[in-house]
């Protein structure tokens, strides 16, 4: 793993290629600022390749404009190009945009302005990424590198992976630290579950992160995860039938000793919206449900900064986050 933040490029000229230090791994955000440009070409790409040759692209992100715009994503192996996939393209040529890139074990989760837009599955080796490039009708005002279990100096705005939503909810997520979001249901926004996000810095103390959603009229159960690697840092997962929540913590694939919260009636209702306000202290995790305190969780990871993974599945609609 890195030992620091790979610098931003600032203001860098399409068409532009670098290398990833240290190559893709697990945890890794890049997020791309710039404006679309309205005078030449109809597409531009962000690709994540194997060497300055593009004949190795493991994740081809191409916008393209014509036609009411669409996104396409592909893989090149060996120069020849694999299985299309299109999806919607929600914003417009001299649009400004934000993309943000989180590598997962299993795909390359991609936010839209802070809006979760497209889970792109791997098809070959992530690791074998070593470069990335931008070409393409498109002015660039940054590219940054946030490296998992590195906390930045300044960090950088919040960027959110994952889902397969077509619509644009302005708003949805917020990275403002004053209070805690409350769930407000969107009909149009569907999340495809398991959603990650990254916890840029991972936790230490004073450290707040808010997960908002409303519970499926037939929910059995989901969870929240704060995860570390492969390990589960911290696990919440509200059981409707049993009516409790249990919390636990999974290291090297073995759980430890669970503790329920039993104090009190249920605080999730299944067909209701809710905020979960998860607040790190020094010895603990606080866990406060729609502004009450549910239980303290002591820390059984004692390296926080670590803890830089955010994981939502289960039987819920999500409308808000803040890590």
């Amino acid at each position: 793993m890195a030992s620091s933040t790979q610098p931003p490029y600032l203001n860098p000229v399409a068409p532009f290629s670098a290398t990833i230090q240290g190559g893709l791994q697990e945890g890794l955000q890049i997020t791309v600022r710039g404006t679309v440009l309205a005078s030449s070409g109809t597409r531009f790409a962000v690709n994540f390749q194997t060497g300055r040759s593009d004949d190795d692209i493991a994740f081809h992100f191409n916008p393209q404009f014509e036609e009411g715009g669409y996104l396409v994503c592909n893989t090149k192996e060996k120069g020849r190009w694999g299985q299309e996939e299109k999806t919607h393209l929600p914003f417009q040529r001299r649009s400004p945009f934000e993309l943000s890139f989180l590598v997962l074990s299993s795909c390359f989760q991609v936010m839209l302005n802070g809006s979760p837009f497209v889970r792109y599955p791997h098809r070959v080796p992530f690791h074998r990424v070593d470069t990335l490039s931008v070409t393409g009708t498109v002015q660039l005002s940054s590219i940054s590198f946030q490296t998992p279990g590195i906390r930045p100096a300044n960090p950088a705005p919040i960027s959110r992976c994952v889902c397969h939503s077509h619509t644009e909810v302005p708003g949805l997520f917020s990275t403002e630290s004053h209070t805690p979001p409350m769930g407000h249901p969107n009909p149009a926004y569907t999340t495809l579950m398991p959603f990650f996000t990254s916890i840029p810095g991972g936790l230490y103390p004073s450290k707040s992160i808010v997960v908002s959603g409303t519970v499926l009229h037939s929910a059995q159960s989901f969870h929240i995860n704060l995860r570390s690697g492969s390990d589960v840092a911290f696990h919440l997962k509200p059981l409707f039938k049993e009516k409790t929540v249990v919390l636990n913590t999974q290291i090297d694939g073995s759980w430890g000793h669970v503790e329920k919260t039993l104090s009190g009636k249920m605080p999730f209702i299944r067909g209701r919206s809710f905020s979960v306000w998860i607040t790190c202290e020094a010895r603990c995790l606080r866990v406060d449900v729609d502004g009450k305190h549910l239980c303290d969780y002591n820390h059984r990871l004692r390296n926080l900064h670590a803890i830089n993974v955010l994981e939502v599945a289960g039987d819920i609609k999500l409308t808000r986050l803040q890590t």
